[in-house]
């Protein structure tokens, strides 16, 4: 692949900074020294990309974006049945990606890795291909997704957080440092322990992001009965649907569960 030293381009790109011909810069890119953008990349206005990081091609970067240094965005993945299929990796506008972190773009499965709008990677994260970054999401330091993993909008992994391939993390949800899922987490909660559990609803998160106390309380009595009523699951959410069927929130955990493929923490 040609990998050409940047000209024409009215952006602060350094000297020694390797960008493709083929690749395309918005307005007022910034790209630090021995950085590295190859063919097929598109990065949005007002976004910086720090030193000694690699755009591989295939990437698109949204706008007002900032990738730090010694970053590995949209490297091909490291799963076996990859076979140099023609993928994507997707990142959103408002994103900050913090130095060392790795993303690998999409295999034939889904086609491509997607990192949303407003979101925080904190240093050496690591996120596998396929996996799927609504927006708002916050991920601490060393915090690491399988493949085909989801997590859904404003839901935060503390450090050191470990999640199994194929599983999903709900809105708004919290994932206590240095746990691991292996099953779905669902919406609204704190999740801790080994093995991962629910700890109660992430209640702190949810009052600064404006939600009622009788939305708290609606959230709070749902996952009292399907968690610890002593009822079985299907009956407790039974149960919740008939309580609570007029309320947004308890519909999306009720659907959120219904359509769990690994199985509810």
């Amino acid at each position: 692949m040609l990998i050409e030293q940047a000209h024409k381009i009215t952006t602060k790109l350094h000297p020694t900074a390797l960008i493709s011909a083929n690749a395309n810069l918005g307005k007022n890119v910034e790209i630090g020294p021995f950085s590295i953008i190859e063919d097929d990349v598109s990065i949005g206005n007002d976004t910086l990309i720090g030193n000694c990081t690699t755009i591989c091609s295939g990437t698109k970067i949204g706008s007002n974006s900032k990738i730090f240094h010694n970053c590995s965005i949209g490297e091909i993945p490291q799963d076996l049945k990859f076979s140099g299929e023609d993928t994507e990796t997707l990142i959103g506008n408002n994103t900050i990606i913090r130095e060392n972190v790795t993303i690998n773009r999409g295999t034939s499965a889904l086609g491509k890795t997607e990192v949303g709008s407003n979101v925080l990677l904190m240093a050496a994260v690591h996120i596998a291909h396929d996996c799927i970054i609504r927006d708002n999401v916050i991920m601490a330091n060393m915090s690491t997704l399988g493949g085909h993993v989801e997590i859904q909008e404003n839901a935060s992994l503390g450090g050191g957080v470990l999640v199994h391939q194929f599983c999903k993390i709900g809105s708004h949800a919290f994932i206590g440092g240095g746990f691991r899922a292996v099953q779905d987490v669902p919406p609204y909660i704190l999740a801790v322990g080994e093995p991962l559990k629910f700890g109660g609803i992430n209640s702190i998160g949810l009052k600064r992001r404006g939600f009622s106390l009788d939305t708290l309380s609606k959230i709070k009595k749902t996952y009292k009965m399907y968690f610890r009523s002593g009822l079985t699951r299907s009956k407790a959410l039974d149960a919740i649907n008939n309580m609570f069927s007029d309320n947004k929130e308890v519909k999306n955990i009720i659907n959120f569960i219904d359509n769990s493929e690994r199985g509810i923490i």
